[in-house]
């Protein structure tokens, strides 16, 4: 497993990192803790969660179940300096905490509280879920508008915030600070600010990124570039449309995400489907399995980790896999699929992927997974199971 350095070098984490939004949900606790094992015991030492999860969907009698899940296996294990931990607090949602989000007053006690859930005396990064004052994440680009923003009381919120967040690394009960679903300028401010304070600057975001959504290749990049600010690339599967497995839209496994949230959250579009399919072909043209050529392709932009969502045992054990492949420089830069139905497939610039060493082929994962209903240690049935990825 490849290994990249965070933080001005004090953190080293996997490329891969593991997301565990669906523990609690779609996942019992002990599937949680399988999915940890196996990610721990193939090189992945890095796992993200949330004060809010799990999703799919959220509801106030949930909300910190998947924390509490990670801190029994913590606790259970003991194994807790073997990777990277790192949470989110949430931002103004009236399903966590009556929508009181997040402040320089309350800060505090939400880490105090994660760290209760999580069965840890540190957490290594600790993330503004969204915003408070919005931002256009979860496709709201084109409803999302700032001009009632009030910019004093923004970086009065911010230097709050700021201000108590140097309080708690001193104390050590975090280590980092990083932001998610955030702007350029949100994150410009916030490093601006931290530097003028001497607090805590942000070394990572956390935004979705994928094959089917670039919004972060403009001025988020220059910004992560010149700033030494990490991107945590999550939905790099798109939510799992790339994987394949909704064929263009026409196949609703039981138990999926497509199952239990009909848009994606707002992802299926009518131009959703020819994309993805473009993507598989060419992946099918070169004999690369889709699920290691989107993450292979979102791991090797400069910079950027692939967050994996919480796959179930069958398809991670593939999904890890995509650490095997090789790719040369300029692979990234192959263009994006014509978003228009009718366009001609693209022909990628630069292909220049290995078939990796592994017997998850795209027909195995087609047939055997997708059409079995053999039983596997994380879910009940193989179908379902890669359903719910």
């Amino acid at each position: 497993m490849k290994m990249n350095k965070l933080a001005g070098g004090a953190l080293e984490v996997s490329e891969l990192c593991l997301g565990s939004m669906t523990w609690g949900s779609q996942n019992t606790e002990a599937e949680g803790h399988a999915q940890i094992d196996m990610a721990l015991d193939h090189g992945i030492n890095f796992i993200d969660t949330a004060e809010m999860y799990p999703v799919n969907p959220v509801r106030p009698e949930t909300v910190g179940r998947t924390e509490e899940i990670v801190g029994s296996w913590n606790e259970k294990t003991g194994r807790r300096g073997d990777y990277v931990l790192a949470t989110k607090v949430s931002g103004d949602s009236r399903m966590i905490r009556g929508g009181e989000g997040f402040s320089g007053a309350n800060i505090a006690s939400t880490v105090e509280a994660s760290l209760k859930r999580l069965k840890t005396d540190v957490m290594d990064i600790y993330q503004l879920h969204w915003p408070m004052r919005g931002s256009y994440h979860f496709r709201q680009s084109w409803s999302y508008d700032p001009s009632s923003q009030n910019r004093e009381e923004t970086l009065d919120h911010m230097r709050g915030v700021l201000g108590a967040m140097k309080e708690i690394v001193a104390s050590g009960k975090v280590r980092h600070f990083g932001l998610s679903n955030e702007t350029a300028w949100g994150t410009a401010m916030w490093l601006k600010l931290a530097r003028e304070m001497g607090a805590p600057e942000v070394v990572t975001i956390q935004n979705e990124y994928s094959l089917l959504c670039r919004l972060y290749d403009t001025d988020m990049a220059e910004l992560s570039v010149n700033e030494d600010v990490g991107l945590l690339a999550y939905s790099p599967l798109a939510t799992g449309v790339l994987t394949g497995k909704y064929h263009g839209g026409t196949v609703v496994p039981e138990g999926s995400r497509l199952a239990l949230n009909g848009d994606l959250g707002g992802r299926v579009t009518p131009r959703i489907w020819p994309a993805a399919e473009a993507y598989l072909e060419i992946a099918a043209r070169h004999g690369i399995d889709p699920v290691h050529m989107a993450l292979r392709w979102a791991a090797d932009r400069p910079g950027w980790l692939d967050l994996a969502p919480p796959y179930p045992i069958s398809t991670l054990r593939g999904g890890m896999e995509c650490s095997k492949c090789t790719s040369f420089p300029g692979f990234w830069r192959f263009p994006s699929p014509s978003w228009r139905s009718t366009a001609p497939r693209p022909r990628p610039r630069f292909i220049a992927i290995r078939t990796c060493p592994s017997p998850r082929s795209k027909r195995w994962i087609l047939t055997n997974i997708w059409a079995s209903g053999t039983k596997s240690p994380a879910f009940p049935t193989g179908s379902s199971a890669i359903a719910r990825a």
